[in-house]
């Protein structure tokens, strides 16, 4: 079952950065300094990097709640939330910072890793 729980759970993020990169999508590529032209959405590498690497977060989120006692949807909502906003973002900004990226993109990616692993948490509680 950990593994559905986690299969899902990749699902759903990686879903939600479908819907958020679309709506996104012009914000990001001007904070990012490249133009549409220059995104090529055929090369499925990209996507295949994230899918495994939400794969990889959410083994890792089910492992830290499993240990930690997390269950029930608040608990699991709030736990991502935290892991998204005080792990992941704070290296997100440290990597853009040092490389002298925009904020615009770290608020748009760092949205982008707190909600993706809030949802995570409420997946992983849910089943």
């Amino acid at each position: 079952m950990e593994f559905v729980s986690v299969f899902v759970a990749a699902v759903a993020s990686f879903a939600w950065g479908a819907v958020w990169y679309s709506t996104m999508a012009n914000p990001w590529m001007a904070a990012a300094g490249i133009t549409k032209e220059e995104v090529n959405q055929r090369d499925p590498k990209p996507f295949i990097i994230g899918f495994v690497g939400s794969i990889l977060v959410a083994g890792m989120m089910r492992h830290i709640f499993a240990s930690s006692g997390v269950s029930g949807i608040g608990e699991g909502a709030l736990s991502g939330a935290g892991l998204g906003a005080f792990i992941a973002l704070p290296w997100l900004a440290t990597c853009y910072g040092f490389s002298n990226r925009p904020m615009a993109l770290t608020v748009i990616d760092g949205t982008y890793t707190i909600v993706g692993a809030t949802i995570m948490g409420i997946v992983l509680t849910l089943l």
